[in-house]
């Protein structure tokens, strides 16, 4: 009787603590996402993901199935590991972190992930930050020398696998992160300690697949890739039995390339370039009756910073005499001219290039001589070229090297701005954004490329100075086009953009992305990548020329010879223009969906059949019964041979988060002590009893 009162006592006593304690946090937490949020922090960042091909992996992924939560510390701070750490490092010292970890298996086997702080390193002992290799591609390269450095400040950390998560963190996070491994040390004999959660687990290693060929078989990963886009000014008239003229191709890129994956802007490589491409094609576009004896062509590839997918596909295509490269032929092409990175030519008042030439000398001393009477027009512009350094081993790596793998007679030039090393400190890095570049070196490029090509594809006799002086080039514009391909704000929610498509993201990035789905001529829209849809669109308007339906909407009444259908997302209605501009399917961007229905789309796409797409993929690969298959090589394919075949690992969904945990050790002394509490208290009762009930019976 008594016992069983005693426990009617002790447990009102519990349940009105509990009712009472719990009073205040019913007050706050009214759902237990509202809990959740008291007690996780979401961290915002961006990570380092697998990557894949023939040899192996790179990248990062956590080592098993599952998340993984360690205490922070700042690398600065250690000495040796005696825990698991998620270890927090500034981006000047992740290079000698990444170095330890590969030297120090110990040490290694106690990273649990690293988390790298935001913000450009200052300092004069700062001498960049580059995680590509010093020579970028060389397997490519259609010269002996693969030992130049091209890149000095590449670590080629990218190019490493990692059995641990890396993020990059925002500078909110960055804060966060240090407030709490500041808090870690102070609290070292406390029983709590604040820790990080990455949930970047990677398929491929769940599934073991640590290949390209295994992963595709076992289809834990997908292969890189995305658009190329081409046009031509005026546009080509495949339809007519005229002769066809010789073709002065211009071209560029459009992808970039990053250690954590979705911050690869490369503001001066590749996107100086772009941008200089695209105001060259705008100021060229605003000249009345435009009359060449040769075919202009622009082509901005994609896929170029793995294993030049863009240029090598569209060679390809040119062979197979493709319809997506249909008013083309590659005997006609006469020269190309690339711009590469063009951003940091800007030199105390002077804009100063470098033109990287074949060997095919007479074509390349015109393309030369057609730049240097362009520089001679731009007398007030400050504007000055030169031939890059004989002591280089051949161009730097550029789409042109693919154009030589194919023809070592092909005649070509790369404008630079840089002779024999990179003057991007930062290249294919998160850090070449647009802090990187300058809008004048920019415009001087543009007005350099625009005038040079007017020269080119001119007869001698037809070109003047006045001609010359009227193509200008719109400052404003490459302004424009800074803020919507380098910046969250506007981003591609800027005007420019959204006259031409509605984007799926306003922050840009130029990572090339994966296939989605089966590879098709008439793929889902809403696969297509936003800034390829953009250059589609805006090529397409510059390059084009009136026709009768221009006030037409289409896809419905956009139906005659060459017409295409432009600004079509923007109202739903779009208009006709007749263009040559043509997509090059590389493989599908994987995140840029748009938001419009695949069956709208189904009910449209007959209707557009001037908009043609032609799916292009490593020629190692080929799509059947619903999977991706590895072919055998081709001996006479010697690009092909050295086709790394690049793959992403599929993935769930990536967090990171901090919390605050309490040790193990203390959890036992709690349970340590509530076992000795139990003890005594079972023992206090059993005496208590006694001697009431000895008391009763004295009574």
């Amino acid at each position: 009787m008594d016992t069983r009162l005693l426990f009617l006592i002790s447990c009102f006593i519990a349940r009105l603590s509990f009712s009472l304690s719990a009073s205040g946090e019913l007050n706050s937490f009214e759902s237990v996402p509202d809990l959740e949020k008291s007690m996780y922090t979401i961290v915002d960042g961006y990570p380092c993901v697998r990557l894949l091909n023939l040899s192996g992996e790179i990248g990062c992924s956590n080592p098993g199935h599952g998340k993984v939560a360690a205490p922070v510390v700042k690398f600065k701070n250690v000495n040796q590991l005696v825990e698991p750490s998620a270890i927090l490092v500034s981006l000047d010292e992740l290079d000698s972190l990444l170095a330890r970890v590969s030297k120090d298996t110990n040490f290694a086997s106690l990273v649990a992930g690293i988390l790298v702080e935001s913000g450009t390193p200052g300092g004069n002992n700062f001498k960049g930050f580059s995680p590509e290799l010093k020579f970028p591609e060389a397997e490519f390269a259609p010269y002996q020398n693969k030992n130049f450095e091209w890149n000095p400040s590449g670590s080629g950390i990218m190019w490493k696998a990692y059995n641990f998560p890396v993020f990059l963190l925002s500078e909110n996070s960055t804060l966060a992160l240090l407030e709490a491994a500041t808090k870690n040390e102070k609290s070292k004999k406390s029983y709590t300690s604040d820790v990080a959660e990455f949930g970047l687990v990677m398929q491929t290693t769940k599934s073991g697949t640590h290949d390209s060929e295994s992963c595709l078989r076992e289809e834990t990963c997908l292969p890189l890739g995305g658009y190329s886009v081409w046009s031509a000014l005026p546009p080509i008239n495949t339809s007519t039995s005229q002769k066809s003229k010789p073709i002065i191709l211009a071209v560029t890129s459009m992808d970039s390339a990053s250690f954590f994956r979705d911050k690869s802007l490369g503001a001066d490589s590749p996107i100086s370039g772009l941008i200089a491409l695209l105001a060259a094609v705008d100021a060229l576009s605003h000249l009345n009756g435009l009359h060449l004896s040769k075919q202009l062509v622009f082509v901005v590839f994609t896929g170029e910073a793995w294993g030049f997918l863009g240029s090598r596909r569209f060679l390809l295509e040119l062979d197979q005499h493709s319809d997506a490269v249909s008013g083309l032929d590659f005997t006609l092409i006469e020269t190309v001219l690339e711009i590469g990175s063009v951003g940091k030519s800007f030199d105390q008042g002077v804009k100063k290039f470098f033109v990287h030439t074949t060997e095919a000398a007479s074509i390349s001393n015109q393309t030369l001589d057609a730049l240097k009477r362009a520089q001679d027009s731009l007398k007030t512009e400050n504007v000055k070229i030169s031939v890059a350094s004989k002591s280089n081993p051949g161009i730097p790596p550029s789409s042109l090297m693919m154009f030589l793998r194919k023809n070592p007679d092909s005649s070509g030039i790369v404008l630079e701005d840089f002779d024999t090393a990179f003057t991007n400190k930062f290249y294919h890095s998160h850090l070449d954004n647009l802090s990187n570049i300058n809008a004048s070196a920019i415009a001087a490029a543009s007005s350099l490329v625009a005038r040079s090509l007017y020269i080119l594809a001119s007869e001698k006799n037809e070109i003047n100075d006045s001609v010359l002086t009227a193509i200008s080039v719109n400052s404003s514009f490459i302004d424009e086009l800074l803020g919507c391909l380098l910046d969250c704000e506007p981003g591609l929610s800027c005007d420019l953009v959204n006259q031409y498509i509605s984007p799926s993201a306003a922050c840009p990035s130029h990572y090339v992305g994966v296939i989605q789905g089966e590879p098709s001529s008439s793929p889902y829209p809403g696969y297509v990548g936003d800034v390829s849809r953009f250059l589609w669109n805006f090529l397409a308007d510059k390059t084009s020329v009136p026709t009768e339906n221009r006030s037409a909407t289409c896809p419905k009444h956009c139906s005659g010879t060459g017409e295409l259908c432009i600004r079509g997302e923007t109202d739903g209605k779009g208009v006709c223009v007749i263009s040559s501009t043509r997509h090059i399917i590389h493989l599908l961007h994987s995140s840029s969906i748009r938001r419009i229905g695949k069956d709208s789309w189904a009910l449209n796409r007959k209707k557009m059949h001037s908009i043609r797409y032609v799916p292009a993929y490593s020629t190692r690969l080929k799509f059947e019964s619903d999977m991706w298959k590895l072919l055998p090589t081709n001996s006479s394919d010697i690009m092909g041979a050295a086709d790394p075949v690049w793959t992403e690992s599929n993935w769930d969904t990536i967090t990171l988060r901090v919390y605050s945990v309490q040790h193990a050790s203390y959890d036992r002394l709690i349970l340590l002590l509530g076992i000795s509490v139990t003890v005594a208290a079972y023992i206090a009762i059993v005496i208590t009893r006694s001697v009431i009930r000895k008391a009763l019976k004295r009574d």
